[in-house]
């Protein structure tokens, strides 16, 4: 994983010893809302940060001064598409960093790896994220119905929810 920079950020890989930080976000049930998972423990982020230390698929978004305040997650699938994906801590929310790092991911991506197409995918709840994607160019492809579930009600009946699903290819990214 080649470690990125920004005007105002420092994108890198994991490190064991990023727990606490994780913990910081991923503890909040407003920043995990529309993840497949709950707000994490402590306990469960000091875990997390182990695991995501050897995944390449994570970039630590910090702040130039060391402080994690982020992660993108950053995936190769089949035929040179990539799937992006992001979390941040929401002390850090309405600054631009969310964009910044993304696009610094993107702009890599098509400059470096050689990708072909980036894809994202969200609920159309959070409107922040994908208002996100349209700001750094990427544009809606479809709109999923009732495609996946992360959680079951009392009967145990699947919630189901819908996704929109965007999409970036190389010839149409502008720097």
């Amino acid at each position: 994983m080649n470690n990125l920079e920004t005007e105002r950020l420092y994108l890198r890989s994991f490190e064991k010893t990023d727990g606490p930080a994780l913990y910081d976000y991923l503890s909040d049930e407003e920043v995990v809302k529309y993840e497949p998972y709950k707000a994490f423990s402590m306990e469960e982020a000091e875990q997390e940060a182990i695991r995501r230390s050897g995944n390449p698929d994570f970039y630590a978004v910090c702040l130039k001064d060391g402080t994690l305040i982020g992660n993108v997650y950053f995936s190769k699938g089949a035929f040179d598409t990539w799937m992006i994906g992001y979390v941040f801590n929401r002390s850090f929310w309405g600054h631009g960093y969310a964009s910044e790092g993304v696009q610094a991911v993107v702009q890599h991506a098509f400059t470096t790896l050689d990708a072909h197409r980036i894809t994202a995918l969200c609920n159309p709840e959070n409107t922040a994220s994908w208002q996100l994607m349209e700001r750094i160019g990427m544009r809606r492809e479809g709109t999923l119905k009732k495609n996946v579930f992360f959680w079951k009600d009392e009967q145990g009946n699947p919630i189901w929810q819908d996704t929109y699903e965007y999409g970036l290819l190389k010839e149409e990214y502008r720097v």
